[in-house]
């Protein structure tokens, strides 16, 4: 048969030529062939496929999965220059992806946040990050369009922010009095600590740079911790459950106030950025208050004849 390093090279170069990155796949793909070359197998089998896809000891299920995917397309390949080559069948190692249960927070939970703040130095950035928690406490924005506000983005004449390319549409969110209050206090003390930005960003780091999300995440994760939000039996809140609370606590305010929340979700959905009300219900978890107040509004079924 044809060697297999050149198989994995000649295999490679038809799929980027298709226009697929295909990134670390060099580096995957020689290992599997290191490994059929370490024990003398002439060509790739199913079994040998699952073996290198779930070499990692201890990693998780959803990476053995992509693992043996990549293998599968070498494989496929493969049996085209090769008959006794055998592609693993799609459903080995199948594993579906749990959704984490999101955290509800509190306004005490999330006042415990902003107060946690205080103790980040340099002074700029705990104005950052009070602002930033503040922010998307309030509007349920995503991280990633807040990372992506410039200044010219957050009109407070006029009191709404511009999200653009987002992940949908662009949009623009009207904002309370005290949001809008806070922002002009962030920007006022940003623009006083740092004269000379190097970046258009509304929200910038200690170095005057645009935030970056793997460092909004450590620092989160420091803050919820000195907030004392820590779970033992799990990692904790995720700072991207501030969107879902936005989500849950909009709902439960339409519940109290009487209105006609089915006929108000489509509002929910254009606010979050969603195409359809459906991508929104992903938001909606089952808070007790929430079901209470649903149940509430259903016809009295023991008066059924």
């Amino acid at each position: 048969m044809s060697d297999l390093r050149q198989a994995v090279t000649d295999y490679l170069a038809i799929r980027h030529a298709l226009g697929f990155q295909l990134r670390g796949y060099d580096r995957l793909l020689g290992d599997l062939v290191g490994d059929l070359q370490c024990i003398g197998a002439p060509t790739l089998t199913t079994e040998l496929a699952v073996a290198w896809a779930t070499k990692p000891a201890g990693a998780l299920p959803f990476r053995w999965k992509t693992r043996l995917l990549i293998a599968r397309g070498f494989a496929r390949y493969l049996q085209t220059i090769d008959p006794s080559a055998q592609v693993p069948p799609s459903p080995l190692l199948a594993y579906r992806r749990v959704r984490p249960v999101p955290h509800l927070y509190s306004a005490a939970e999330i006042d415990a946040l902003l107060a946690a703040t205080d103790m980040l130095r340099p002074p700029l950035r705990a104005a950052t990050y009070r602002t930033l928690l503040g922010i998307l406490a309030v509007t349920g924005m995503r991280v990633g369009e807040l990372i992506a506000l410039d200044r010219d983005d957050v009109d407070l004449g006029r009191g709404q922010l511009a999200i653009r390319e987002a992940k949908h549409a662009t949009r623009q969110l009207p904002l309370h009095p005290s949001t809008v209050q806070a922002l002009h206090a962030y920007a006022g003390r940003r623009d006083q600590i740092c004269r000379t930005p190097k970046a258009p960003s509304f929200f910038i780091s200690t170095a005057g740079t645009r935030l970056i999300y793997e460092c909004i995440r450590k620092t989160f994760i420091t803050l919820r911790r000195v907030a004392g939000l820590d779970h033992e039996t799990d990692p904790g809140p995720r700072i991207h459950d501030l969107r879902h609370s936005f989500a849950v606590q909009t709902l439960l305010e339409w519940h109290v106030a009487g209105v006609d929340v089915a006929a108000r979700l489509p509002l929910l959905s254009a606010w979050l950025g969603h195409h359809h009300p459906a991508s929104t219900y992903y938001y909606l978890q089952a808070a007790p208050e929430l079901l209470a107040l649903a149940a509430e509004r259903l016809p009295d079924l023991g008066t059924r004849s």
